[in-house]
């Protein structure tokens, strides 16, 4: 009997969003485990298959799940390994053999795992803003930031598996440190942590200007957001300071694979009032005259969770 149905997951730092998919590309279930408690990979992949058996049985679906598909942090479509990924709190090992666990941990179910941002690539490729495009970049702005390359319609993973990793490229000569050891990374100051970081180096910076972030004991960018929609100037200044760090990046990113858009995806990504204007002023600036004025920048056009999903379930239809 034919299984009509596959899982998609999007593992991030803080949760780990699945979703039952038909072949018509329809999220028909989903469901949220927190993915920052739990002590180790085993214990994870525990919980994780505990939520999607459940998952399964409340949409009257047993027997007819094909496979799953998996998008994660520094996850190697070649291996199905995890390996080294800073943000995940249970990824202490060096070299996880994720598929493999997740897999024996669901009976035997097959499972394939790329990178969350490949995963999200091919997402928005398939259904989303980036339908029609053979050459573009994805940008995942959550706990930390991602990169899918797509060129000439196939995701890049390079020799390793790792290719695109663009977050770990240095904005800031001898910056901030980062997760990942280095210092000055992209990520360390346009993730989710990073505009955090930004706003509260601000207040230190402006001990007597007034501002409604002081009214926040642990800033997040969630409260920077919110601010910058009531009108709070240093607020929309953080935004500005991100913005124009991503531009000056994607000048960039632009000069070695000349994507047709560069398309925005994940919880900072709501931000796009206060971060397109500086994201392509800057950009431009930086950008030789050939590509000037012709890379667009995008924003995902699927909810949040859909594209990662989708992105990871389309992997599950070939193993």
């Amino acid at each position: 009997m034919e299984k009509p149905y596959v899982l998609g997951i999007d593992i991030g730092g803080q949760t780990a969003k699945s979703g039952v998919v038909n072949a018509r590309g329809e999220v028909l279930a989903q469901t949220i485990l927190v993915s920052n408690n739990h002590q180790d990979a085993r214990d994870f992949v525990e919980a994780l298959a505990q939520t999607l058996r459940k998952l399964i049985s409340d949409a009257g679906l047993n027997g007819q799940i094909r496979g799953i598909g998996v998008g994660a942090p520094n996850g190697n479509y070649y291996t199905g390994e995890i390996k080294d990924a800073p943000n995940l709190s249970w990824a202490h090992e060096k070299n996880i053999p994720f598929a493999k666990m997740l897999s024996e941990a669901m009976d035997g179910l097959p499972v394939a795992l790329t990178n969350d941002a490949n995963a999200a690539a091919v997402g928005e490729m398939t259904y989303g803003a980036a339908k029609g495009f053979k050459d573009f970049i994805m940008i995942t702005l959550g706990t930390g930031v991602g990169s899918g390359i797509v060129i000439d319609g196939k995701v890049v993973y390079g020799h390793d598996g790792f290719a695109g990793e663009l977050g770990h490229t240095c904005a800031v000569r001898g910056g901030r440190s980062c997760n990942c050891g280095k210092q000055g990374c992209l990520e360390a100051y346009c993730s989710a942590i990073g505009v955090a970081r930004s706003a509260q180096e601000w207040l230190e910076q402006h001990p007597e200007e007034p501002t409604l972030l002081r009214l926040r004991e642990n800033i997040t960018s969630k409260d920077v957001y919110e601010a910058a929609k009531a009108g709070d100037k240093a607020a929309k200044e953080i935004f500005e300071f991100t913005g124009t760090l991503l531009g000056r990046s994607f000048a960039d990113f632009v000069a070695f694979s000349a994507p047709e858009a560069i398309v925005l995806f994940g919880g900072l990504a709501r931000a796009k009032e206060f971060l397109y204007e500086p994201i392509v002023n800057a950009m431009n600036e930086n950008l030789l005259s050939l590509w000037r004025g012709k890379v667009k920048v995008l924003f995902s056009s699927l909810s949040e969770s859909d594209a990662a999903i989708l992105g990871a379930s389309a992997l599950a239809w070939d193993i």
